[in-house]
């Protein structure tokens, strides 16, 4: 349905809001602030008439001033998600008539993330609300309806009828930010909506006009990322009590690190919405418990949609310790700065400086050590032997775990992932990754699946996905093939024909069948067929020793080479080379090393008495030699987890680097890792 009126498609979505969509308590029509403040007064009393509170004596002016001047001082949307979502406000009693509390300070009841559609939460829709602009020669504005939760505007929403595109309410908000409306009581506003009946986008409030970015600005979808866009399905699947409301309590975040206000995308939403309810469910005395796996691509935001996994679980109190387990040390670091610039007043995020703090967290009786980011391994050196108190791994057995497994599909094949499984049995995995092991593509006989449970239905966002949305760039694939694939057909041809030649088949009616079935009909790369099983491919039929040599990795160096200065842009972008094994990232490192290129690799340094180990340590030896050599930095086999946090920050331009691209001596070109 189209709307030439604005009017008329704002009456009827607040109309269907208030009627079927949980908005229920009343519309508050043109209201000033002054009005919308007295309205607020009067549910925090209703919501607090308890002896020690309120009582039967309502807020005074100068109390509601002690409330807002509190709002004043936070200044920003982030640090104003902490005070709703703290829940209480305090301030002290000037009523003389409350003999009770007069002159003392009080706590007040003014939001519960829980109490969705129950207790005393109050759902209020403020309709063209007016706005006094913060310099007089701004003419004061009208805004199209705010979304109140007790009283507090949480939510505005600016329209448009059918056929002004949303970029216009987008300009709108951005103009009245500029314009110092949202400010006061205002200021309470966490998120934007701007729509009109045929598309909706939404985004965390940015504080001023200046912070305002596009890219923020999201399209909410369902469970299989199908954008959804008509005006009564938005008011269905976002506006909607509850999720509303779990979206400002929950699904909000609050990022200390760049001092940004967040909403969840609507996949990560599904993801940690699955993820908590799964574990909420979760039988502990099952003797195999599976968790399950999420697939959401790489630069879709894994990090915050984990960590606000592991925030629901440890806040709703069905595990003990909730894990963060990294298959590489550089990612705990990285992580765990995250995580706990994600985290709010009520959370504590926990490091592991070393195994024995973290065989200490993980005792830990304190509510404090429930959130723990560590890597993994660090945890696989929690087992039984004669270095671990076997008292100490009964007691951490006797907890509810939950590891939560970034890049899972790295780590899923390891002995130090299968050290932790056999060390803690009743503990639940759950996994994330952007490549997924599957049947098509499954090592050693084992998928993801095999060892994490079924993907979590519904929670899927693909690097498609993140492509259609503009989340993650796109990219081409250029393959370079070191072996042309008709030789590659004539090899497995020849082979299942059981001839040495060509012309040995013709004189055969049944090779000949054999042969042309595999020149002709069998296709280059693995297929599955409907009930999940290879079929035959030619690339079935060589195993990794096709690509385990020197003929390949040198073609693999000079294609590198051959292309360098236009896919690097002369050496404006850095390269990353991603390798199967150590050992084999150490041959492309000794290849390259002898290029014109900058180039440096960083893998697990654990020194393991097994084959390889001493040419493992060569290797890394040999690395930090020439790490020294080229960038007057030293480091040693000690340290090599601060060689690896300085090649991190000299890749990402951050700390130390930041700038070094204008000084291309100091830059890295190419980055050698094993997946």
């Amino acid at each position: 349905m189209s709307y030439d009126s604005e009017s008329t498609f704002e009456s009827d979505l607040i109309n269907l809001l208030v009627e079927e969509k949980g908005w229920k308590d009343g519309v508050l029509e043109y209201k000033e602030e002054k009005e919308l403040i007295k309205n607020w007064a009067k549910i925090i009393y209703e919501n607090n008439r308890e002896i020690d509170r309120l009582g039967s004596v309502p807020l005074t002016d100068g109390e509601m001033g002690q409330i807002l001047e509190q709002i004043k001082s936070l200044k920003t949307p982030l640090k104003l998600n902490g005070f709703i979502n703290g829940g209480y406000v305090q301030i002290i009693r000037d009523n003389p008539e409350d003999t009770h509390n007069f002159s003392k300070m009080i706590s007040l009841k003014i939001f519960d993330r829980n109490e969705i559609a129950a207790g005393r939460t109050r759902y209020q829709i403020a309709r063209q609300p007016i706005f006094h602009a913060k310099k007089s020669t701004y003419k004061n504005r009208r805004g199209d309806f705010c979304l109140l939760i007790n009283g507090m505007p949480l939510i505005h929403v600016e329209l448009k009828k059918s056929g002004i595109p949303i970029s216009d309410a987008q300009y709108q908000i951005q103009k009245y930010l500029h314009e110092g409306v949202f400010t006061g009581l205002f200021s309470l506003v966490q998120i934007f909506v701007a729509m009109n009946p045929e598309e909706c986008v939404y985004f965390a409030n940015p504080g001023n006009d200046k912070e305002f970015q596009k890219k923020f600005c999201f399209h909410w979808a369902d469970q299989y990322n199908n954008r959804i866009d008509k005006w009564n399905q938005v008011a269905e699947r976002l506006l909607s009590i509850p999720m509303a409301h779990e979206l400002i309590g929950f699904y909000t975040v609050a990022d200390q690190t760049d001092n940004t206000l967040k909403v969840m995308r609507s996949y990560q939403y599904y993801a940690a919405s699955k993820i908590y309810k799964r574990i909420s469910e979760m039988n502990w005395d099952d003797e195999s418990i599976y968790g399950g796996y999420v697939w959401h691509t790489t630069g879709s935001g894994k990090t915050l949609t984990s960590f606000k996994s592991a925030q629901l679980i440890a806040n709703s109190k069905d595990a003990d310790k909730v894990i963060f387990l990294m298959d590489r040390i550089e990612l705990g670091i990285q992580s765990l700065r995250e995580y706990r610039g994600f985290s709010d007043e009520t959370d504590e995020v926990q490091s592991t400086e070393n195994t024995d703090v973290l065989i200490g967290k993980l005792k830990s009786m304190n509510p404090q050590d429930t959130l723990i980011v560590t890597s993994i391994q660090k945890m696989s050196r929690i087992k039984l032997d004669e270095s671990i108190n076997y008292l100490d791994i009964q007691k951490i057995n006797q907890k509810r775990l939950v590891f939560i497994v970034d890049e899972c599909h790295r780590s899923v094949f390891g002995e130090m992932l299968s050290t932790i499984k056999y060390t803690f049995p009743r503990a639940i995995f759950i996994g994330f990754s952007g490549t997924p092991i599957l049947e098509i593509n499954k090592k050693k006989d084992t998928t993801t699946a095999d060892v994490f449970g079924n993907e979590l239905e519904g929670t899927r966002y693909t690097i498609a996905d993140g492509m259609c949305d503009g989340n993650i760039l796109g990219f081409d694939t250029i393959p370079q093939p070191t072996y042309r694939d008709k030789d590659l057909r004539v090899e497995v041809a020849l082979k299942k024909a059981k001839v040495a030649e060509e012309k040995e088949i013709f004189s055969d009616d049944k090779k000949k069948k054999v042969y042309h079935h595999w020149m002709d009909e069998v296709p280059m790369g693995a297929q599955l067929d409907d009930t999940g099983h290879l079929l035959e491919s030619i690339e079935g039929e060589f195993t990794d020793a096709l690509y385990d040599c020197d003929e390949h990795r040198k073609a693999v160096v000079e294609d590198i080479l051959d292309n360098w200065n236009s896919q690097s842009y002369c050496g404006k972008f850095h390269a990353m080379l991603a390798t199967s094994s150590i050992t084999e990232a150490i041959k492309y490192y000794q290849l390259l090393r002898k290029t014109r290129l900058k180039v440096t690799a960083v893998f697990d340094p654990h020194d393991g008495n097994n084959e390889g180990s001493i040419e493992k340590i060569d290797g890394i030896a040999q690395i930090l030699d020439d790490y020294k050599d080229m960038y007057q930095v030293s480091f040693k086999m000690s340290s090599y987890a601060n060689f690896k946090r300085d090649v991190c920050m000299r890749l990402a331009h951050k700390d130390a680097y930041i700038g070094i691209e204008n000084e291309p001596l100091k830059c890295l070109d190419v980055l050698i890792v094993v997946d």
